[in-house]
C-alpha cells in the first residue's frame, strides 16, 4: 500500500532534502524515524529537491508498506514526538499506487524572502539587502519568465536531469513589512533555478541589468552569463499541487 507523508521543515541544520553519504539531510532524519515507527524498512521518495539551507512549509513524500496503517494520527504524533525540532510532520494517509510524490505534481511554488532593515527574527528566513532595489523593473522582468521554457542559465552545471524545460505559471515581487518577497510557481524547477533567477532579477532591481539584457540571458542557455545566486535561507518552498 502507497501512502503520503506531509511535513515541513527549517533546513538551516541540514544538507538539503536528499540522503547524502557523510551529511545530515531531511530525508535521512525522516526515514530513520519513521522506519523506527513503523518497525519496517521504510524508503522516501520526495516530492523534489532542496538545497542545503533551503525551507518547507509544504514538503510531500510517498512510502509503500505492506500492511495497512491503521491509526494514522497516531503514527503522526509519534513522529513528531521522536524527529528533532524543525521536522514537523502534518499527515499521513492512503493513496493510489501509481500516486508518485515526485512525478504526480502538478507544480511547485516557492516564495524567496528579502529584508531591507535589520530583525532580530529573520536572520534565519530571509537575505538582508540595504540598497534600494527597483521593484517595478523586477516585475517587469519577472513577467517575460513566463515567455521562456529552457532555463539552462539558471540552472546548476552538470545536474543529471534529462531536460532543462520548465513551464512557470506565477512569478511576482511583492513588498511585505520588511522588505519584499518572491513568489515563483511552475510545474518542475531545476537545481538552484529560484535562487539564480532572483540573484538576476536583483541586478535588474539594481540598475546593474535592463530588461532586455535579462530576456537575453535566458536566451543565451548559459550559467554564466546570469547572476549569482542567493543564500539558501530565504527560499521557502511554500505548496505542491497534485
Amino acid at each position: 500500500m502507497r501512502y503520503f507523508i506531509k511535513f515541513s521543515y527549517k533546513g538551516t541544520n541540514y544538507h538539503g532534502w536528499q540522503e547524502q553519504p557523510n551529511d545530515v539531510s531531511v530525508q535521512s532524519e525522516l526515514t530513520r524515524t519513521m522506519s523506527v515507527v513503523l518497525r519496517c524498512p521504510i524508503e522516501l521518495v520526495g516530492a523534489g529537491r532542496t538545497d542545503a539551507g533551503v525551507h518547507a512549509m509544504c514538503m510531500f513524500a510517498h512510502f509503500d508498506v505492506e500492511e495497512k496503517i491503521d491509526d494514522a494520527n497516531l503514527i503522526v504524533s509519534k513522529l513528531n514526538n521522536m524527529l528533532p525540532k524543525d521536522i514537523a510532520v502534518d499527515s499521513i494517509y492512503e493513496v493510489a499506487p501509481d500516486c508518485h510524490a515526485r512525478f504526480s505534481a502538478k507544480s511547485r511554488t516557492y516564495k524567496y524572502y528579502i529584508t531591507t532593515k535589520k530583525s532580530a527574527f529573520l536572520s534565519d528566513y530571509s537575505a538582508k539587502y540595504t540598497f534600494a532595489l527597483d521593484m517595478k523593473a523586477m516585475n517587469e522582468a519577472a513577467s517575460k519568465l513566463m515567455n521562456y521554457t529552457d532555463f539552462t542559465s539558471f540552472s546548476k552545471v552538470h545536474t543529471d536531469v534529462k531536460t532543462n524545460n520548465c513551464t512557470i505559471y506565477h512569478a511576482q515581487w511583492e513588498p511585505t513589512e520588511y522588505g519584499m518577497v518572491f513568489t515563483i510557481k511552475a510545474n518542475r524547477f531545476l537545481r538552484n533555478m529560484v535562487r539564480a533567477i532572483v540573484g538576476t532579477l536583483i541586478e535588474v532591481g539594481k540598475g546593474k541589468l535592463t530588461v532586455d539584457q535579462f530576456c537575453d540571458i535566458i536566451e543565451k542557455k548559459d550559467r554564466c552569463a546570469a547572476g549569482m545566486s542567493v543564500p539558501a535561507q530565504g527560499l521557502f518552498l511554500v505548496d505542491v499541487e497534485y
